[in-house]
C-alpha cells in the first residue's frame, strides 16, 4: 500500500508539471473554455485569495472542472496545498473524476518600462530557477525582468505567459509583440476586465489580443482571476 501510494503521488506530481499536455489544452482554448471547463488563474489565502486551496480545488471538482491551476503571487503554497489534498482524495475516491492540477504562479516583471503579470504552468515548483519567483514577494534587480522571468519558467520546463494584456499603462500592441521577442508562449486572451457576472471574456479586448496573439503564434489561455469565494468570478 506504502508503495503504491508513492507511486500515485509520484504520477500526479509528474502530471502537474506535464507542460506538452497543457500546450495541447492551451490550443484548444475558446472563448467558452472558462470557467466550466478550465480556469488558469485563481488566487488563495496563500496570496491575496479569500480561499483556502482545499476549497478552491474542492469547488473545482464539483463543478467537475477538466483543468485548472492555482497562481499565487510568488507562492506555489497553495498548489501545494491542493495536490496534497487531490492526492489523498484520488485515494479515497478511486472512481471519482477529479480535475488535473498544474502548477502555476504569477509573477511581477518589468516590460518595457511597465510592471506586467506573468503566469508560469507546468513547471518544477522544486527547481532552482523559480526560487527566486516563490518568495512571497517580487522579485528584485536583474531577476525582475520580463526576460529573466521568462527564461527562469523556461529553465524549470514551464510554460510563460502574459496576463490580462488589456490591464497595463503600455498597450497590448506594444506589449505582446516585446513579450513575444523575448519568448513568452501565450498570453491570457479570454479574460474579464470589468468583472461582470455571469464570467464572460470581455468583447473587445479579446478580439485585439487574440489578433496580435496569433500574429505571434503565442497560446491562448483563460482564466478567471479570482481573488474571492467563487472560483467562477474575479471579486
Amino acid at each position: 500500500m506504502v508503495v503504491n501510494l508513492a507511486q500515485e503521488v509520484s504520477a500526479t506530481w509528474q502530471a502537474a508539471q506535464d507542460a506538452t499536455a497543457l500546450r495541447h489544452v492551451f490550443e484548444a482554448i475558446a472563448p467558452t473554455s472558462c470557467p466550466y471547463d478550465y480556469n488558469f488563474h485563481m488566487h488563495t489565502v496563500c496570496s491575496d485569495g479569500k480561499l483556502q486551496p482545499e476549497t478552491l480545488i474542492e469547488q473545482a471538482t464539483r463543478l467537475n472542472l477538466r483543468g485548472l491551476a492555482i497562481t499565487d503571487h510568488h507562492s506555489t503554497n497553495g498548489f501545494r496545498r491542493a495536490q496534497q489534498w487531490l492526492e489523498q482524495q484520488r485515494q479515497l475516491n478511486p472512481d471519482v473524476a477529479f480535475p488535473q492540477l498544474w502548477s502555476g504562479i504569477e509573477v511581477n516583471a518589468g516590460l518595457l518600462g511597465d510592471e506586467v503579470h506573468i503566469l508560469a504552468y507546468a513547471f518544477d515548483p522544486d527547481h532552482a530557477a523559480i526560487a527566486p519567483y516563490c518568495q512571497n514577494t517580487a522579485a528584485t534587480g536583474e531577476d525582475y525582468l520580463a526576460e529573466r522571468v521568462i527564461a527562469a519558467i523556461h529553465a524549470a520546463g514551464g510554460i510563460a505567459v502574459l496576463a490580462h494584456p488589456a490591464r497595463y499603462r503600455r498597450s497590448p500592441e506594444d506589449l505582446i509583440p516585446s513579450a513575444a521577442r523575448l519568448g513568452i508562449d501565450g498570453i491570457e486572451t479570454y479574460y474579464a476586465y470589468n468583472n461582470p457576472e455571469p464570467w464572460i471574456p470581455s468583447p473587445r479586448q479579446t478580439e485585439l489580443v487574440k489578433r496580435l496573439g496569433e500574429a505571434f503564434q503565442l497560446l491562448h489561455t483563460c482564466g478567471t482571476d479570482t481573488h474571492g469565494l467563487s472560483i467562477l468570478q474575479r471579486l
